[in-house]
């Protein structure tokens, strides 16, 4: 499994490119300008074969549409993958901080690639490249995340966040932002469901990963208000 690393605040947006069968499976799909990046990457490794989105916002789905290959998602979250909207209609940006709030009405367009063909769609417990599909709701409602049995490794898209998206500070893990976030009771039962699978390390959607005691961080992350 590799990263590939873009966006602002800088290189903050996550892309994994997971190893399957003489190709790759890319999932979550960052923003628009990281799609050179991407293929470039990908081109050295034997192409892409499928795109999984952890789910259908902006700042991942952007470089999907640009991959040339079949795009999945959650069932849950296939008309927003599918809408030609840079917005989900559960967005409050209100409840950001005042001088966010024209900054991120201008990046989730800049962001994002646009409308996805949908290929088909994935659930709990699907089989791809050698990890289990888990669902994840609450941020996103059709939210999915990755997980490796063999060795303990999840990939959950922003299932939380390690980063502060209003002023690029980050820290522990903790609860995604209300603003963009369409069920925060709902995150917080997915960020235990998550510690209760105990990863070994869990990546999410930005910035850096939950290594060592990944249970007891995801635990406090969930009750923290």
């Amino acid at each position: 499994m590799w990263i590939v690393r873009g966006g602002f605040p800088v290189k903050s947006m996550n892309v994994y490119l997971i190893e399957d069968e003489g190709g790759l499976t890319v999932f979550d799909a960052g923003i628009s300008d990281m799609a050179a990046g991407v293929n470039a990457a990908a081109a050295r490794m034997g192409g892409v074969k499928r795109v999984v989105l952890g789910h259908a916002d902006c700042d991942h789905r952007g470089v999907a549409p640009a991959l040339d290959a079949p795009i999945y998602c959650h069932p849950l979250d296939r008309e927003a993958a599918e809408s030609p909207s840079s917005f989900r209609d559960y967005w409050d940006l209100t409840k950001l901080h005042a001088y966010a709030r024209p900054v991120y009405n201008k990046l989730l367009v800049m962001w994002d690639g646009g409308a996805c063909k949908i290929e088909g769609t994935v659930s709990e417990g699907d089989e791809i490249a050698g990890f289990r599909v888990i669902e994840l709701p609450g941020h996103a409602p059709g939210l999915i995340g990755l997980y490796r049995e063999s060795d303990g490794l999840a990939l959950v898209s922003d299932c939380f966040y390690t980063v502060d998206p209003q002023t690029g500070i980050r820290g522990p893990a903790r609860v995604p932002l209300p603003a963009f976030t369409a069920d925060t009771e709902q995150a917080r039962a997915s960020i235990r469901k998550l510690a209760e699978i105990a990863p070994s390390a869990a990546w999410a959607g930005h910035t850096e990963p939950v290594t060592g005691d990944v249970s007891a961080q995801l635990e406090r992350a969930a009750a923290t208000t």
